[in-house]
């Protein structure tokens, strides 16, 4: 089981927002940097970037403090990147500056096509991140809801080719009170690729929980608000989860 460090960015800082709100926001950093440092430090494995103003605005927004963040991790680990990738020519972008993994979102569930040409112009670089409440997909940053079942769409995205889905329940996210398990569960028990959760993970109760489901296929999950706060302990719950399944 991963656990995956987020480090949101906004305005070049290292921020995280309450249920996507781009006006109550926390800054835990001014030094994103220096953050993902802290991070791999602490025992991290991956790491998750989200440019913020990025996804508003339907393109890059933060490049500099995320050519920052590679610089400073070289290619010590795995990094992916979501917010505001609408295009091909970004996705190489990102990929040439040192990004491993793209997450497309919004632009997944308005333009299925995209997703399918970026699978064939970079096979093993792409992941889509579908963002859902009770099984409904939202999209522009979760200020509107669709009509999309979230299994059906990731079967689709699936048959595309990408590498996983990033499962956000966003009832959650920000708002530490749980991760979704069932709905996670439901929803990599459908697929044949992983799935990485996202929204919620809150403290140790959690991390076992997807423990016991890894098998599943869920294979990591992303903390932020939690690791920011103190309710847990990332390089504890990285050593309890390699502890659950075998790897401590």
């Amino acid at each position: 089981m991963l656990l995956i460090p987020a480090i949101d960015l906004k305005d070049g800082h290292c921020v995280r927002l309450k249920q996507g709100d781009m006006d109550v926001v926390t800054v835990f950093s001014e030094d994103p940097a220096a953050m993902a440092r802290h991070w791999l430090d602490a025992g991290a494995r991956r790491l998750h970037l989200v440019d913020l103003n990025g996804a508003v605005a339907g393109k890059p927004k933060n490049e500099s403090a995320i050519k920052a963040i590679v610089k400073e991790l070289g290619d010590e680990i795995p990094i992916q990147l979501g917010g505001g990738i609408r295009d091909l020519d970004t996705i190489e972008r990102y990929l040439d500056d040192g990004i491993s993994y793209v997450i497309i979102g919004t632009a997944a569930v308005k333009s299925p096509g995209f997703v399918h040409d970026a699978c064939g112009a970079f096979p093993g670089h792409i992941i889509v991140g579908l963002d859902a409440k009770d099984g409904k997909v939202a999209v522009d940053g979760w200020s509107k809801m669709t009509g999309h079942d979230v299994i059906d769409l990731a079967k689709k995205f699936e048959d595309q080719g990408v590498e996983a889905i990033v499962y956000t329940d966003i009832g959650r996210d920000g708002m530490l009170s749980g991760v979704n398990i069932d709905a996670t569960v439901k929803l990599a028990q459908a697929l044949r690729i992983p799935v990485i959760a996202s929204g919620g993970v809150t403290n140790m109760e959690d991390i076992r929980g997807l423990c016991a489901v890894e098998d599943e296929g869920v294979i990591g999950a992303i903390t932020g608000r939690a690791i920011y706060e103190g309710t847990l302990d990332f390089a504890a719950a990285q050593a309890e989860a390699d502890r659950l399944n075998g790897k401590g």
